[in-house]
């Protein structure tokens, strides 16, 4: 690849004749080319250095709005500044985090919306906060000042060497970790995504991933501009609303490279099952890359089997590897190759243990192999001390190459072993040159002498009624009165504790029966920790429970059980519909009026179809924020009625 800088990138191919689409609604959408996409950052690199930002600053993106956040995000590139993207989220946990990422960072400045600013403000909850928030509200541009971008703004000279954006675990929200990546990082792994995935300017990609994960950003924003080719980027929040939208665009903009991480696939395939899909052709497809969690063998079968209804090559399925300390990519199959499954014996998946492949059975693990590196990457899999295994031994997984990042900020360097290798944390092994993934080692489970992979648990409980993908968690932790490690399994859940005891029996039942093993709690848990990448934390779990931060629901949990009453008749034209609304979006949850949605359980993908339900009903009154601020129905028909 000839370019040295994602800026020499983005200044070679401005043309007219290749550009980006926003898709924002199904009859909403906005198309800039690369040329005008590079004239608009220009203007808005003006605007940020009228606001006093000069090459080597931090700015903090806290963005809903993809336009805004590329618009944003050229400018940053074009002048040196260095961008941090962030997840706005509904949640105080999200505003927090910008508090915690400027204090890490020090001295950055803030680009959001003044609703945004003021809901940051409200979650603030001590005065130390509130002095980290005064700090940077005095260093804050708001989307809402930006008038007129006519004005060019001066260019910097950028060097491979200079920081083009740092990106932050989507699951820090303590003490952030921040992945330095640097412009020749980018350049190398984009130029070995090109080779691994044959792209070529003819590719059109669409993606309903965030700006602000890797996979979203990196591989569906970047990768297109470099190697040059037209992309569309869907609203996140409109994939969950109407999911099957996802291939009815597919099949009308003629695009033919696709993503999705596990849980989309099997949300596309639930509104599938109930809705069925219009007349679509994805003959063109030629991938759908898979990542950014556990892949799941069935699932990829069932959305491919489904799919070839409407031509969808059934080897368009790309399952693949990477973090953002790779800078995205580090493994890819061979493109239009059939998914290399292997089953592996469940006892010979221990740290050094030589691997038992074997045909499938109740003792065995379905593992799909994500390829082998791309060009410019490298893998190892070796022992704790750096040591390489060999071939069909199971390791810690360490990489390197000029795609791996040299800084992470909050880190205590760890990750980094000499020579280059990153510890990826990830335990996987090499069979036949390809790389197989078999889970994190900071979450193995360590059972009467046992190892067990926690996903190959959590598999096993997907079967269970309100338990599908994404929704459990299985980890472990030192018991306080002996040491011993415990088996916990931690359950999305926002509801009343009477509401989810009855799931505890089922959860235990369940696996004793499956693998023998005794679980010694089942939790409720308000929201399911995860990287930027997708990864669950399951450490992060533990932790929390090692430190009692669950003690008092296990007191609760071990009450005997005392009936709740419910009532409620509904005599208010408002209210009524709005119950309505939320009662299609919860189908399986009992509740009155006066019920926090949020203590219910309702997920984010419940949250946004009750804002879809509410903006047919209630056109330009109500945003999906607004659910946390007025958390039952009584209090969103007032807020409506205001």
């Amino acid at each position: 690849m000839q370019f040295s800088t994602l800026v020499d990138a983005f200044e070679n191919n401005r043309s007219e004749d290749r550009f980006v689409g926003f898709i924002n609604g199904q009859d909403e959408e906005k198309v800039f080319s690369f040329e005008s996409l590079y004239q608009r950052a220009l203007g808005l690199l003006s605007v940020l250095q009228n606001k006093g930002l000069q090459k080597g600053n931090y700015l903090i993106l806290f963005l809903n709005n993809n336009q805004q956040m590329l618009d944003v995000f050229w400018a940053c590139q074009l002048g040196g500044i260095i961008p941090v993207p962030l997840a706005v989220g509904i949640s105080d946990q999200h505003r927090v985090k910008v508090l915690n990422v400027a204090e890490t960072l020090g001295g950055a400045y803030l680009y959001t919306e003044r609703k945004i600013l003021q809901k940051i403000q409200l979650s603030l909850n001590s005065d130390a906060r509130l002095a980290i928030f005064d700090n940077l509200k005095e260093r804050t541009i708001l989307t809402e000042e930006i008038i007129e971008i006519s004005t060019k703004g001066e260019p910097a000279e950028i060097n491979p060497e200079d920081i083009s954006f740092i990106q932050f675990s989507s699951g820090s929200t303590g003490s952030p970790k921040g992945v330095v990546l640097r412009h020749r990082n980018l350049i190398a792994n984009i130029d070995g995504i090109q080779q691994g995935a044959n792209f070529t300017s003819d590719d059109i990609s669409l993606s309903w991933m965030p700006l602000t994960h890797d996979m979203g950003l990196i591989g569906f924003h970047l990768n297109p501009i470099v190697c040059n080719y037209t992309h569309y980027i869907m609203r996140t929040d409109l994939f969950v609303r109407r999911p099957l939208y996802w291939l009815i665009a597919t099949s009308n903009k003629k695009a033919n490279v696709l993503c999705s991480p596990n849980f989309g696939y099997k949300h596309f395939l639930n509104a599938y099952a109930r809705k069925g899909l219009q007349d679509v052709d994805l003959s063109h497809v030629r991938l759908i890359f898979n990542g950014a969690e556990p892949i799941s063998v069935a699932l990829c079968d069932q959305f491919t089997n489904e799919m070839s209804k409407y031509h969808l090559p059934k080897n368009s399925m790309f399952p693949v590897y990477g973090l953002a300390e790779a800078s995205l990519a580090v493994s890819f199959p061979e493109v239009g190759s059939n998914l290399n499954v292997k089953h592996a014996h469940r006892d010979s998946l221990s740290i050094g243990s030589q691997v038992r492949l074997e045909n499938e059975s109740e003792n065995s693990v379905a593992l799909v192999s994500v390829g082998k590196p791309i060009p410019n990457s490298f893998v190892r899999i070796s022992d704790i001390e750096g040591n390489e295994l060999p071939n069909n031994t199971v390791g810690h997984l360490h990489i390197s190459g000029d795609n791996i990042t040299e800084e992470i900020k909050g880190d205590d360097g760890s990750s980094f072993y000499t020579e280059g290798w990153l510890d990826t944390g990830d335990l996987g092994f090499i069979s036949d040159s390809e790389l197989f993934i078999t889970g994190r080692y900071k979450e193995i489970l360590f059972v009467n002498g046992q190892n067990y992979y926690p996903y190959d648990l959590e598999e096993c409980l997907h079967s269970i009624a309100g338990l599908e993908l994404g929704k459990v968690v299985v980890a472990s932790a030192a018991s306080k009165q002996n040491d011993l490690e415990q088996l916990i399994v931690f359950i999305l859940h926002k509801g009343e504790l009477d509401k989810f005891k009855p799931m505890i029996a089922v959860v235990k039942t369940q696996i004793s029966e499956l693998f023998g093993i005794e679980v010694h709690h089942v939790l409720p848990i308000s929201k399911v920790p995860k990287t930027t990448s997708g990864k669950i934390q399951r450490s992060a779990l533990a932790k929390d429970f090692s430190q009692g931060l669950f003690d008092n629901v296990i007191q609760e949990l071990s009450k005997k059980d005392e009936l709740t009453g419910n009532a409620g008749e509904i005599d208010d034209e408002i209210v009524s519909t709005v119950y309505k609304i939320c009662k299609e979006a919860l189908s399986d949850k009992e509740f009155t009026v006066n019920d926090s949605l949020l203590e219910l359980g309702a997920s984010s993908l419940a949250l946004v179809e009750i804002h879809a339900g509410l903006e047919e009903a209630f056109p330009g009154k109500i945003e999906i924020t607004d659910l946390v601020d007025y958390p039952t129905i009584t209090k969103l028909a007032d807020y409506l009625r205001s």
